[in-house]
């Protein structure tokens, strides 16, 4: 192989799959002198690997076995030998390719990068995420339901996990992730990147609603209001990323009682008990709150639950709902009947009693008043004969006029 020949495959080699030369080099050494050693073996002779030094000119590609310094390289060093090298090289760069993905890949595990969308097969998305021609799977699991994906698109998503695999190393994606939430505001909010505002806890319904707490450590920096923006220009660029998800961002406090009470919002806790043995919060809500505390099919006490991580009873003139029996998608089977959640059962006999009493109060009113019963009915009828009395008036007003002249 000439000079430039061969420098030139080394420098695309290297290139291609973003690895050193003297990496590539180290290869085909490698490679050279296994081939050396199975071309002895065939011919009856045992060497070392440790025995041999391979001296191969990067320069012109010329390769000598050395063996206590003196040239044991085999005349014609064979197709075998050429076949043998080839194979051994291939798999050094793919290990080599590897640790360069890892290593490059490892330290941005959490953080949010750019893929352009090139394959969808079987559930599962590949990206393009353009170092070094690296893939990023995005599995199933790591998809945001309700949305759909396609060829060439470019999207934003959260390095979650580097694996190994059949098809060799993976970089696993994600949007389903709560993590990606909280780092696209980190990208969009000075105050959450510079540490002045931080997002205490984060919970997320991918694709429907995420709801979020903040903090800061200054009075002068209104958390929730930095993280809307100025008309909602902040919180809009990050809906529109997710495609139209909900986002609600409410202020954390240390005192549990007011997280939960904020962590209900948009509805108006009245009161908030707390069994901290069990992690349990009672709250009272007025009548007309309590809809809202709920939430679609429990969505808001269910995120609720999640962010506080207490698990929460909501209390109100109607009954009660716990967001244990709330279960993602709807409420349980036993609260189907319902809006959402499980009700009082002493509580909805109760106004089913109430209900009761109330049609037959009605009813004993209806029995103790006919009179007004029959003018009701009598009104109708003097219409009529009125109506009656002014239409024959006008046929008589029509007829022709009669000479009294005989």
């Amino acid at each position: 192989m000439a000079m430039s020949e061969f420098s030139a495959a080394i420098q695309q080699v290297a290139t291609e799959r973003g690895i050193p030369i003297e990496s590539v080099l180290e290869s085909v050494e490698s490679a050279l002198a296994t081939a050396y050693k199975k071309d002895r073996k065939e011919a009856g002779e045992t060497v070392e690997l440790e025995e041999i030094t391979v001296d191969l000119d990067s320069n012109t590609g010329e390769v000598k076995i050395l063996k206590d310094n003196e040239d044991v390289t085999p005349s014609g060093f064979g197709r075998i030998a050429a076949q043998t090298a080839k194979q051994v090289i291939l798999q050094k760069i793919r290990e080599t390719e590897k640790e360069v993905i890892k290593s490059e890949f490892e330290t941005q595990i959490g953080e949010i990068t750019t893929g352009i969308v090139f394959r969808m097969e079987k559930g599962m998305v590949t990206l393009d995420l353009g170092k070094n021609r690296t893939q990023g799977v995005m599995p199933k699991g790591e998809q945001v339901p309700t949305e759909s994906y396609r060829t060439a698109q470019r999207l934003k998503v959260l390095i979650k996990d580097i694996r190994e695999s059949p098809r060799g190393t993976e970089i696993v994606v994600s949007r389903s992730d709560p993590l990606f939430v909280s780092k696209l505001f980190e990208q969009e909010v000075p105050e959450i990147a510079s540490g002045v505002v931080k997002i205490e806890a984060i919970a997320r319904e991918a694709g429907s609603r995420t709801k979020m707490a903040v903090s800061s450590s200054d009075e002068k920096v209104d958390p929730v209001g930095s993280c809307v923006g100025q008309k909602g220009v902040r919180v809009q660029s990050i809906i529109s990323e997710l495609f139209g998800e909900k986002i609600d961002i409410v202020l954390f406090s240390s005192i549990t009682e007011k997280f939960i009470a904020s962590s209900l919002s948009p509805a108006k806790v009245t009161e908030v008990a707390l069994d901290k043995e069990e992690m349990r919060a009672t709250v009272m809500v007025p009548e007309d709150q309590q809809s809202l505390a709920i939430g679609k099919e429990g969505q808001n006490a269910r995120l609720a639950n999640k962010l506080t991580r207490w698990k929460i009873d909501i209390k109100g003139a109607t009954g009660v709902f716990s967001s244990e029996d709330a279960v993602f998608g709807g409420a349980t089977k036993e609260a189907s009947e319902k809006i959402a959640g499980v009700w009082d059962k002493v509580i909805a006999k109760v106004a089913k009693e109430a209900e009761k009493e109330a049609e037959a109060k009605a009813e004993k009113k209806k029995e103790e008043t006919p009179e007004e019963e029959v003018v009701v009915e009598e009104k109708p009828k003097e219409e009529i004969v009125e109506d009656t009395k002014s239409d024959e008036e006008e046929e008589v007003k029509d007829l022709p006029e009669v000479s009294e002249e005989k």
